[in-house]
């Protein structure tokens, strides 16, 4: 590894870098490939979830340095939201962010059950879900009533505390008629319509519930549209809406037609998608925020079906393709025009701040689209020439592998695995002694005071957490002021859960996947 960082160090030139690597390769002194337990970093993924957990903490709770916090949440306004996820190293409940980290989590349950199983963690993967939907069904309160945030990150910034000592402002925001907030009704549809297919055998009469609150969720979000963030202002310096919500009830139209088989969800996705922006917007990222590459895909991945030809969108059926195809081989690499920056060392690079949400997702959404080639026997066409799903799966692994450690600093980027991960994570509940070890209480200014700027690890050690990641140039700083690199959030890990599902699975079969890869190339 420090043969690699020297051609790093030696030169800011990416084409320079990468031959010193492959010269070195070549004289054996440095693999092609690392060997990586897939199995184990999906059992610490899952873990992490416990340790993001807001309310009473159950019997079973792994996560031991954590307590019951935000017991009285919803209080003032009569409602109960007790209950659901801290987003990142904070203390706040943002609606948007948690519901698009349900949907991950149960897209890559949908898509690799049997893998996860398989690792033993089935259950723990279902219960990371239901944590989430319990919640949801909470904060839906009426059919036009949905309560999308707790605390507001104002307040909750100026201290450094941990989540059983909060004395910061828990005031609840919802959104409704007179104040729409159709990005956040359209992602928690597609939540609660994702968990239902998840939870159709283990638990029906869960799974029907979960579609109730769907269906009611799609409705309200598209007879009453508008942006959330105009009628919850104290959201927009965390969580703005950018793309707006057209994405959002294309998004959860085609989540509640793959719960329900209902046609008229598909038909509302084909009918609206030039304007909506479904077959208009080419797009290089996949987030929280902006769903179109997504949609896009499991449009596309609806092509081949039969019954779909008979509805007579094929052509918005091949433009929805013609978009998904865009994003992907932008990630590869083979477009004439715009493709996703990389580092030096080959991670997808997107901006400074958080970047590794950017690369989960893609990593994710190469990941399902290389089974779904696979499956129907085709190849990605790009405009450098098509692509079979083994490469398109490989390149999926590259950014695992680098997040896990194959990459020129040697950093596993998920949180306690390997032996070298980041011990300063900016989080708050992570970087002060444990209500378990100490259940006197800590203040908002004693924290700050304190704990926050110490340079001694976190006494608390977030398993599975992915934190925000290297800069452009593949440098990483293990600081906790360093928020951009060192702070995690649970959309970071909810998409790498499929992958390393995937992944494991295919190491299980000792597959396809042997070829030597080098994540620069």
């Amino acid at each position: 590894m420090e043969d690699k960082r020297r051609c790093f160090s030696l030169s800011q030139n990416k084409f320079l870098q990468h031959w010193c690597v492959l010269f070195l390769s070549s004289l054996a002194i440095l693999p092609l490939t690392q060997s990586f337990n897939y199995g184990k970093a999906l059992s610490k993924s899952l873990l992490y979830f416990e340790s993001q957990r807001s309310g009473r903490l159950p019997y079973n709770q792994r996560v031991t340095w954590r307590h019951h916090s935000g017991l009285t949440d919803g209080l003032e306004q009569g409602v109960d939201l007790v209950g659901g996820y801290y987003d990142a190293g904070d203390n706040v409940k943002f609606g948007l962010p948690m519901a698009f980290t349900i949907t991950m989590l149960s897209w890559g349950v949908i898509e690799y059950g049997d893998e996860i199983s398989s690792a033993g963690e089935y259950t723990h993967a279902l219960e990371a879900i239901k944590w989430g939907t319990d919640y949801f069904i909470k904060a839906h309160t009426h059919p036009n009533v949905l309560w999308v945030e707790v605390g507001d990150g104002d307040t909750d910034h100026y201290c450094w505390q941990r989540p059983e000592d909060m004395t910061t402002s828990r005031q609840a925001y919802k959104v409704d008629e007179k104040n729409p907030g159709s990005e956040v009704a359209g992602e928690t549809a597609a939540a609660m319509a994702a968990a239902s297919i998840v939870f159709r055998k283990t638990n029906p009469h869960y799974s029907h519930l979960l579609l109730q609150h769907a269906e009611q969720l799609f409705e309200f979000g598209d007879k009453f549209r508008g942006k959330y963030d105009e009628s919850v202002r104290v959201v927009k310096g965390y969580y703005p809406s950018v793309s707006g919500f057209k994405d959002e009830l294309l998004w959860a139209a085609l989540w509640l037609y793959k719960a329900t088989d209902k046609e008229d969800y598909l038909r509302y996705a084909l009918e609206k998608a030039n304007e909506f922006g479904g077959i208009t917007w080419a797009i290089t990222e996949f987030s929280w925020d902006v769903k179109f590459p997504a949609l896009q895909i499991i449009a596309s991945m609806l092509l081949t079906e039969e019954n779909h030809r008979e509805m007579g969108f094929k052509l918005v059926f091949e433009q929805y393709r013609s978009k998904a195809e865009y994003y992907l081989c932008a990630c590869l690499n083979k477009n004439n025009g715009s493709n996703v920056n990389r580092t030096p060392a080959g991670l997808l690079y997107i901006r400074q701040w958080n970047n590794m949400q950017y690369v989960t997702n893609a990593a994710f959404l190469l990941t399902v689209y290389s089974d779904y080639l696979r499956a129907s026997n085709q190849r990605l066409r790009c405009d450098r020439g098509k692509v079979g799903p083994e490469e398109v799966l490989l390149f999926a692994r590259s950014q695992a592998d680098y997040i896990l450690g194959a990459n020129p600093m040697g950093m596993s980027y998920l949180v306690g695995y390997g032996s070298r991960y980041p011990q300063r994570m900016h989080h708050r509940g992570a970087s002060i002694e444990s209500y378990k070890e100490n259940k006197g209480f800590i203040g908002c200014t004693q924290g700050y005071d304190y704990w926050y700027p110490r340079n001694d690890p976190n006494p608390n050690v977030v398993v599975g957490a992915l934190v925000g990641g290297p800069d452009q140039m593949d440098r990483f700083s293990d600081d906790r002021k360093n928020f951009m690199q060192t702070e995690a959030c649970t959309y970071n890990t909810a998409s790498l859960v499929g992958v390393l599902a995937k992944l494991h699975g295919v190491e299980e079969e000792d597959g396809y996947l042997n070829t030597p890869l080098l994540a620069s190339s």
